[in-house]
C-alpha cells in the first residue's frame, strides 16, 4: 500500500545542511499496524510526514497504491489526504469553542458531501470511539483522553485507508493512553485500517504488528513482533 525507495531528507537552516532521513526504503502493506520508533532527532515524524504527503522527500521516491506522489498535483495530494488517510496528532488541533460534531465532521465538509451523510457518518464515528453521547458538548470541556478519541473520531469519518498517528499518547497518562492505543488497535483489527504510528511509547509499539527503528535518519531494525505478529514483511 505504502512504499518508499532510496528516500532522502535534508534541510537546510543557517546555509548547513542537516540530512534527516538517509536511503529509506520500505513497504507497508494493506491492514498492517507498523510503529515508527527511534530517539528524538532521528527522523521519525520527518518519516511519516512524507509517507503522508505532508511533507515531500529531497530525494527517492514515496507512493501510494503504485502512485508516485511526486506525479500529482497539489489538488491530487489534497484529494489523497482528505479522502485515503486519517490523522491523529499528539496536540489535538481542536476548535475548542466548537461542538465535538463539529470538530468531526471538518474533513466531511471540506469535501463538500451533503449534510444527511456527513451527520450519518459522524454518528457512526462518535460510536467508534465511544461518545456518542458527547456530540453536543463543546471540545474544550472534555478530558485529555476524551479530546484524543474526538482526534480518532474526526480520523475516521471519512473512512480512510490508513491512520498516520504522531505521538497519540504522548500528552496522556498510562491508564488513559491504554484506553487510546486500544482503540486504535481494535480500529485495526476489526475494520483492517492501515496503522502507521510515530512513537516513544514503547508498549504501543510493542503491541503493533512491525516495529520500524530509526537512528540518525536510517532504519537499523525492521521486525515483526508482538500480539499481532502476523503482519510483516
Amino acid at each position: 500500500m505504502l512504499e518508499t525507495k532510496n528516500l532522502g531528507r535534508t534541510f537546510t537552516s543557517d546555509s548547513v545542511k542537516y540530512e534527516v532521513l538517509k536511503d529509506i526504503s520500505l513497504q507497508i502493506a494493506k491492514g498492517e499496524s507498523v510503529a515508527i520508533v527511534g530517539k528524538s532527532g532521528s527522523g521519525k515524524s520527518t518519516l511519516m510526514h512524507i509517507l503522508a504527503c505532508l511533507d515531500e522527500p529531497t530525494n527517492g521516491t514515496v507512493a501510494f497504491e503504485g502512485r508516485d506522489y511526486g506525479s500529482l498535483s497539489e489538488r491530487e495530494r489534497d484529494k489523497l489526504r482528505n479522502r485515503k488517510f486519517g490523522f491523529v496528532f499528539q496536540q489535538f488541533f481542536l476548535n475548542g469553542r466548537d461542538t465535538v460534531f463539529d470538530n468531526i465532521v471538518l474533513p466531511m465538509r471540506i469535501r463538500g458531501l451533503d449534510e444527511s451523510r456527513i451527520r450519518e457518518a459522524a454518528t457512526g464515528a462518535l460510536v467508534s470511539v465511544g461518545l456518542d453521547d458527547k456530540a453536543m458538548k463543546r471540545a474544550k470541556d472534555l478530558s485529555g483522553g476524551e479530546k484524543q478519541r474526538v482526534c480518532i473520531a474526526r480520523a475516521l469519518v471519512g473512512d480512510p485507508d490508513v491512520i498516520f498517528a504522531d505521538e497519540p499518547t504522548g500528552n496522556l497518562d498510562s491508564k488513559t493512553s491504554g484506553t487510546i492505543e486500544d482503540l486504535i488497535l481494535t480500529l485495526n483489527r476489526e475494520k483492517g485500517i492501515t496503522v502507521v504510528v510515530v512513537t516513544h511509547d514503547e508498549d504501543l509499539a510493542s503491541r503493533c504488528g512491525r516495529t520500524i527503528n530509526l537512528k540518525d535518519g536510517r532504519i537499523v531494525a525492521n521486525d515483526t513482533q508482538g500480539e499481532h505478529g502476523e503482519a510483516g514483511e
